[in-house]
């Protein structure tokens, strides 16, 4: 299953989203390789801490699209619009593409514009499956912005958009810069419950 996460706007977390998805499908036992296209190289950035740490498992991570029908487990995509040629190619091979949303009218915006995008790559081929969630959520209980942008993309035809949300914890930062999971971090933690509930829907 080759899944791409991106969005057509910055800053959404989708580095940080890959990398904690890639490590719960290594838990279930899954075979897992990240393709890193966005030349922050963050996500190979991270597994090379793990790899420094002794960190076990260890996250396989390569910087090439694999050839359409070729690849093997689980692939997760991780490519910025700074590299619009590879955005192109990702999206064009993709089963399945996950849009992490910030709870903002730009980020709807932005996603509006990536469907387009999707549309364009895709032309008469079958259309992949478009997930999208609020990533990166305002912790306010009382925030409206959470519940306006999930409404938002329930009206962007195709996307399917997820109840589940990340919200924005201290957390994943502290596991991201220590080369852990959000799980392996705090197995009990908030972050950690969001995470697998998020998961276990993207992997249905």
């Amino acid at each position: 299953m080759l899944t791409l996460y991106a969005n057509f706007k910055g800053g959404t977390g989708k580095s940080t989203l890959v990398f904690n998805m890639a490590m719960w499908c290594l838990a279930q036992g899954k075979k897992v390789t990240v393709c890193d296209l966005d030349p922050q190289r963050t996500v190979s950035d991270v597994a090379m801490i793990r790899a420094e740490d002794g960190i076990k498992p260890a996250l396989n991570v390569v910087h090439a699209l694999p050839e359409k029908g070729k690849a093997r487990g689980e692939w997760l995509i991780d490519v910025g619009t700074s590299d619009m040629a590879s955005l192109r190619g990702a999206i064009r091979i993709a089963d399945r593409i996950v849009i992490p949303v910030t709870p903002s009218q730009a980020d709807i915006w932005a996603t509006q514009q990536f469907l387009d995008i999707i549309a364009t790559e895709r032309g008469k081929a079958k259309s992949p499956k478009i997930l999208a969630f609020v990533n990166r959520a305002d912790p306010h209980p009382r925030s409206r912005e959470n519940a306006e942008t999930l409404e938002a993309l329930g009206m962007l035809d195709p996307i399917r958009p997820l109840p589940q949300k990340l919200v924005q914890r201290l957390a994943f930062r502290r596991s991201f810069s220590e080369g852990l999971a959000v799980f392996e971090l705090e197995p009990n933690g908030k972050a950690a419950l969001e995470l697998d509930a998020l998961a276990v829907t993207i992997q249905a």
